[in-house]
């Protein structure tokens, strides 16, 4: 392959690779390691990295890899490949090998030879990665002008980029906002949208600080501190809100039917997102669940109770809206389910570290004792989204409504790195209570929905008279091999996976659980009678 093609290559992936973290969060699991301060280049000696420190990064890369990936890899490939992606910042630079020898060219020009390490010592692979950095940073001048992070970021995507689309690689900025993301971060909590040059307020999160300082919804904010944000984008405006806990921030801002401005000195806290949204209709319970957070399933826990106290033996049933949810947490999943559930299996995984492989159950009690419950997923559902309507699916306590899940059946490990980047690692596969891999194939909905505008009554009446067909499909659906990609894809073809954003799936499951014998009937179609319990 010509240098040209391999950087293009490596490129391509990358792109689909952030194609697909978009559409599907990673399924994760966390792993620390040491921290170290940032790398600081002495560019007077022509050095690219500060070898030591280097080393210890790309050791724990190395290492983590071969040892964590789902699949069996040779470090030595890997390393070998992450050395190659210094192409994407100067495609002249080849790396290759001819036997136990690595060549070093720029521009079909030999600029070193190094002795190949072992093909298991991570650290030995680690500082030959640095070598070559160093004498590629000689050799050429768009290395010796990229950053430490782009030098990272350019091993380590060339490394992961022939794994699979969820493995990556994410720099220190980068890392931090997905630390903020699964964990929290200091923040005032609110929501704000920037339209026709306005930030207005739409959204304040009750008990923060913006609740208990008098922020409301609809307010324009016009200065952070004494800086006005006009001409600000979103994510400036929304940086300058977040900075450490227990630090303050002042914010002012416009309010209808006020006739000056109103300022606010408010004191930052840990701020964690909101993710499950409580309603109700007719004495029929609705909570839409956006994501799985730190806080999701005791959220969820206590939205319920405060369902149970309001409606008392009135509810009827409830509907777990996870359409468009691209996941989460895994553990915040698997409570989830756990609180409709009162024994049983919930999920396992399975992957080649031994810390992979685990086993789920539930411990009850189930919260709503055995109400008519209702799943809604889409084509966006996702992971955790999956594992949830996977669990309540085979364990009969759920209809499920809406189109083939997204698929997304894989776990990610999050390797932290001593230069405070980390890599997102797929490490096992998730493997549902009646035996099937999640992983592209996703959840098939009892009632489908894929193509569909209206006519709820039509949709039951279809999925009830199809039932043979349906438990033969079911069937084949849990039957399906992990490695037989086209029976995969023609099973969910049986109903296509859709982003759904109307309400017949809402009315669908309104219909059935106001009409018991009718859930019962479609809750028989896709329950794992003969579930495969390992």
């Amino acid at each position: 392959m010509t240098n040209a093609a391999k950087s293009s290559t490596i490129a391509t992936m990358i792109r689909h690779r952030d194609l697909a973290i978009r559409l599907a969060a990673a399924l994760l699991v966390c792993l620390s390691g040491a921290c170290a301060p940032r790398l600081t280049l002495p560019k007077e000696t022509g050095a690219v990295f500060s070898t030591d420190s280097a080393t210890e990064v790309f050791t724990a890369g190395y290492s983590s890899i071969s040892e964590k990936y789902i699949d069996t890899i040779s470090l030595a490939v890997i390393a070998l490949e992450g050395m190659r992606g210094l192409s994407t910042i100067d495609p002249g630079l080849t790396v290759s090998r001819r036997q136990n020898t690595i060549i070093l060219t720029d521009n079909d020009r030999v600029v070193a030879r190094f002795p190949a390490p072992r093909d298991n010592d991570a650290r030995k692979w680690a500082a030959l990665t640095v070598e070559i950095s160093t004498a590629a940073g000689v050799a050429s001048k768009q290395l010796r002008a990229a950053s430490n992070e782009m030098l990272y970021e350019a091993v380590f995507d060339g490394m992961l980029s022939n794994l699979d689309v969820f493995s990556r690689y994410a720099g220190v900025e980068e890392a931090r906002k997905n630390r903020a993301k699964r964990q929290g971060f200091g923040g005032v909590g609110i929501r704000f949208k920037l339209k026709r040059g306005q930030f207005r307020v739409t959204f304040v999160m009750p008990n923060t600080p913006a609740a208990s300082n008098g922020i409301k919804k609809g307010d324009i904010i016009t200065h952070i501190g004494q800086v006005p944000v006009k001409g600000l984008r979103a994510s400036e405006v929304g940086a300058q809100l977040r900075g450490p806990i227990g630090s303050r921030v002042t914010l002012t801002v416009r309010r209808l039917g006020q006739a000056g401005p109103l300022t606010f000195e408010i004191e930052r806290a840990h701020i964690v997102g909101v993710t499950v949204v409580l309603s109700e209709r007719n004495g029929i319970v609705f909570l839409r669940v956006t994501g799985f957070n730190k806080n999701t399933a005791l959220s969820m826990a206590s939205k319920l109770k405060k369902a149970k106290k309001m409606l008392g033996a009135k509810i009827k049933g409830l509907v777990l809206d996870l359409r468009g949810n691209p996941g989460g947490l895994l553990k915040q999943s698997i409570r989830v389910a756990d609180l409709f559930l009162a024994q049983g299996q919930i999920i396992r995984t399975r992957g080649r570290h031994p810390d992979s492989i685990q086993h789920y159950e539930a411990s009850g009690p189930d919260l709503v004792t055995g109400a008519p419950l209702v799943v809604l997923v889409d084509g966006k559902s996702a992971s955790a989204a999956e594992i949830v309507a996977a669990a309540l699916q085979d364990r009969g306590r759920a209809v499920v409504i809406g189109t083939s899940s997204f698929g997304k059946g894989t776990v990610q490990t999050v390797i932290r790195l001593p230069n405070g980047g980390e890599i997102t690692l797929t490490w096992s596969r998730l493997i549902t209570p009646s035996g099937y891999a999640l992983h592209g194939l996703g959840v098939m909905p009892a009632v489908c929905t894929s193509g569909a505008n209206g006519g709820e009554r039509e949709l039951i009446d279809e999925a009830l008279k199809a039932r043979m067909k349906t438990s033969t499909l079911i069937e084949a659906w849990r039957k399906a091999d992990i490695e037989n990609k086209s029976q995969r894809k023609g099973l969910r073809a049986s109903c296509p996976a859709e982003r759904r954003k109307r309400s017949v799936e809402v009315e669908v499951a309104s219909r059935l659980i106001g009409n018991r014998s009718l859930y019962n009937r479609a809750l028989s179609l896709t329950s794992a009678v003969d579930a495969a319990w390992h």
